[in-house]
């Protein structure tokens, strides 16, 4: 067994794809921390207050056991109201929380069309659907809507359409209005995973798809581990979809629930994106400077959004250029095949709050240099 194990790890080497853990290090450009929320004071002041009151420290079972706390209950009917919704359920991770909506909601019969390039847990959930399934290219409306049409002449049942708000490793945006309409037309439901926009993007804060929330065939995926600077995710949508979930997803079921603290963490991290839009206003001053900066560089980067892929092309030569801006002071980190295509491996720069102006101006002059 060690020999496999061996085997597979030295193949990985000799293809500059073998993985490792970095601690972090250095200025932040490479977090999903947008808003600064990691070590917001008001939310440790909430914990801390929650820890001297008493609070368990542990959920202690799954929500259907003893596991459901007040403090979860009380959670969801503040993110239902704060992104316009009958009902929200929060599940301890974005990857759970994917992988119940895509084996939950379709059904035998049924079929699903994803954006090709849409998160690998949605795929992971999707891919265990009784629910046939296709891609469609990239942020393209009408190669979705072709693509529910070729397989509902062999699938007669419901259409779901899988796509993200932003994508993680472009940093770009689809094109959600024209999405809705192709449901609306095929009596489809959309499914959007904010996990990039939430707490960063769209009115309030609330994501891109803020405008569609509340819709009987719209489903939303908000994970809280991003902008949000917690852990866990809140699915929401209708109060029948809640109860459907907490009935037959499995992931849900069989899961133990988020601690009690990780939901008072993430209700004062929604209270801190409505109360705090100043937050979300310097972001969008640090991410327009970035992108000129930065796109001095190599010429106009991809994407519309603070996520800023640096496209460098073969793997080993994104590994190692990560590794000199990291040894610089700079925390960036290489994506490579499979997570990007052949040939398109980069340096997934992202903007936070955790850097200013000149940290950019720095980071710029580095990556010149290192590419000189």
């Amino acid at each position: 067994m060690e020999d496999r194990f061996r085997k597979t790890l030295d193949a990985l080497s000799a293809r500059d794809r073998l993985r490792r853990l970095v601690p972090a290090g250095g200025v932040d450009f490479c977090s999903n921390d947008y808003i600064a929320l990691t070590r917001h004071d008001g939310i440790r002041r909430a914990l801390i207050d929650a820890l001297e009151g008493g609070i368990d420290l542990g959920a202690g079972g799954s929500r259907l056991l003893r596991g459901n706390h007040p403090a979860h209950e009380d959670l969801e009917a503040h993110a239902a109201h704060f992104f316009g919704t009958e009902a929200a359920l929060f599940m301890a991770t974005g990857y759970l929380a994917n992988v119940a909506l895509f084996t939950t909601l379709p059904g035998r019969g049924d079929v699903i069309v994803m954006d090709e390039r849409i998160h690998a847990s949605a795929k992971e959930g999707i891919h265990a659907s009784a629910a046939k399934s296709a891609k469609f290219a990239h942020n393209d409306a009408g190669a979705c809507e072709n693509a529910i049409l070729r397989l509902k002449s062999r699938h007669p049942g419901k259409a779901w359409i899988a796509v993200e708000s932003v994508y993680s490793m472009d940093g770009d945006v689809a094109p959600l209005a024209e999405l809705a309409e192709i449901a609306a037309r095929h009596d489809a439901a959309l499914i959007v995973d904010e996990a990039h926009a939430t707490g960063a993007l769209g009115p309030g804060g609330r994501g891109l798809a803020a405008a569609l929330e509340g819709r009987a065939d719209v489903v939303c995926l908000h994970t809280c581990g991003k902008a949000l600077g917690q852990a866990g995710a809140l699915v929401t949508g209708t109060r029948a979809m809640k109860d459907y979930l907490v009935n037959t997803a499995r992931s849900f079921i069989y899961t133990t629930a988020p601690t009690p603290l990780a939901a008072i963490a993430v209700k004062h991290a929604l209270l801190a994106v409505q109360n705090e839009p100043e937050r979300r206003e310097r972001l969008v001053t640090l991410t327009a400077q970035a992108r000129v900066t930065l796109g001095a560089i190599r010429g106009q980067l991809p994407g519309e959004t603070q996520i800023l892929p640096f496209i460098v092309g073969e793997d080993g030569d994104a590994a190692r250029l990560a590794d000199r801006l990291r040894a610089r002071g700079f925390d960036v980190r290489a994506i490579r095949t499979p997570t990007v295509a052949a040939g398109t491996a980069r340096l997934r720069i992202s903007i936070t709050l955790n850097a200013d102006e000149e940290d950019i101006a720095a980071l710029a002059a580095a990556l010149t240099e290192e590419l000189q």
